[in-house]
């Protein structure tokens, strides 16, 4: 009987957790309820409750290890046909600020880490220009395998793997999170509105503060674009430090 209680408070702060991060949206792997229809009390009973019935065993993660371990063989969405290597993410577990880019493409997909070619170089000189290292940060992607022949990911894939970046924001904690491109930015805000319209802007996820910038991979092919990221990665360091107090 224990281990049923037990089991039960892990899934009770589950879901308290990714109300944190959602508000009254609780996404799990296979459905999307309001919150009227969690109950979080520890005398609810599992058997009547479907949200507790819904929730798999990597939404109990309690490292990014574990969690890995838990979903790198996923095959929920088609983009797992394809896969070389499943992407999951790479950085300081304990970070403060996360990076989230759309979905790897071939170098990533091979080598099975985010942003390690071009755009992964051109992001560390500008990590680098605002005084990061990339083993601080955390950096991630909005869907974890690689869409054929680099194409967006499809709002249905991104909303199938959206619960697992979930889990990595709810386990990192980070104070600071850098959508890298449009993609990125919707799939994580939920909101519709262009990249002009959302750069320069601070979001709040949960108690997580958002900026949006353009993708590295776009500013290869549109080197112009290069000063308006400049400008919003110097926002974003100083937002940084305001809140580290330095």
């Amino acid at each position: 009987m224990k281990s049923e209680y037990t089991l039960k408070e892990k899934i009770i702060e589950a879901l308290k957790e990714q109300k944190e991060i959602y508000g009254d949206e609780l996404f799990t792997s296979s459905l999307s309820l309001r919150k009227t229809e969690v109950r979080t009390d520890s005398s609810s009973d599992s058997s009547h409750n479907p949200a507790l019935e819904a929730i798999e065993t990597w939404e109990m993660a309690e490292s990014l290890d574990e969690l890995y371990d838990k979903i790198y063989e996923c095959t929920k969405c088609v983009l797992h046909k394809g896969r070389n290597k499943f992407v999951f993410g790479v950085g300081n577990p304990n970070a403060d600020v996360m990076l989230i880019g759309e979905g790897p493409g071939a170098d990533e997909d091979r080598l099975g880490e985010p942003f390690v070619g071009r755009a992964g170089q051109l992001l560390n000189d500008i990590l680098k220009a605002i005084h990061f290292t990339r083993q601080e940060v955390y950096i991630g992607n909005v869907v974890k395998c690689r869409p054929p022949g680099n194409r967006t990911p499809l709002p249905s894939e991104m909303e199938t793997c959206l619960p697992y970046l979930t889990k990595q924001i709810q386990l990192i904690k980070p104070k600071l999170i850098l959508c890298l491109g449009l993609t990125a930015a919707q799939g994580l805000l939920k909101k519709k509105d262009s990249l002009s319209a959302l750069r320069g802007k601070i979001f709040e996820l949960g108690k997580v503060k958002v900026m949006v910038t353009y993708h590295p991979a776009a500013l290869l092919r549109n080197p112009n674009w290069k000063r308006g990221c400049w400008e919003d990665v110097q926002k974003f360091r100083k937002l940084y430090d305001e809140m580290k107090g330095n």
